[in-house]
């Protein structure tokens, strides 16, 4: 696989990035990297308490270093904030470092799975989460080196499987 053998994970809240990514790495015995779980040791808070507090474009800010900051990487999943993808620097830096899979589910299923005042999602003093994941959409497509369209019904462990057969057949292995 090309890019150090790494796989950068994006999509909306509520998708279920870090879930598929411990599915990875545990598949591939790669190493797992949480972005939200890297900014929440580095604020000593919740991330809807920072943004609360801060507000969106700290977040973003603090969003963007945290990527910039990741030490080199190699055989690792990387799950990112849903709003990673409002940072141009830090995405060409997970595209330079790894390859990157949207995960892309309809938005009933990320409005159910997700509670917005507790998820810290950017952007909601400003816009509905539907107005959000159309906004989101047209990024993550910009960004990506694979689609992955998650199914109605679909496992997890089958969302997976796919990202493995698609992200080594690309890159060759």
């Amino acid at each position: 696989m090309r890019k150090n053998m790494n796989i950068t994970l994006i999509g909306m809240s509520g998708v279920g990035k870090t879930t598929i990514g411990k599915l990875l790495s545990k598949k591939l015995g790669y190493g797992f990297v949480d972005v939200d779980d890297l900014i929440k040791k580095r604020i000593g808070t919740s991330l809807q308490s920072f943004i609360d507090n801060s507000g969106d474009a700290a977040f973003l800010e603090l969003e963007e270093q945290v990527v910039l900051d990741l030490e080199p990487l190699e055989s690792c999943i990387i799950a990112t904030g849903g709003s990673m993808i409002y940072s141009e620097v830090a995405m060409e830096h997970l595209r330079s470092i790894s390859t990157v899979v949207y995960l892309d589910a309809p938005f009933g299923r990320i409005a159910r799975r997700i509670e917005p005042s507790k998820r810290g999602v950017v952007g909601l003093k400003e816009k509905s989460l539907k107005e959000l994941y159309h906004e989101r959409k047209v990024l993550y497509e910009k960004y990506l080196d694979v689609h992955i369209k998650i199914e109605k019904g679909e496992r997890k462990s089958a969302i997976a499987d796919r990202i493995i057969a698609i992200c080594f057949e690309i890159n060759g292995s």
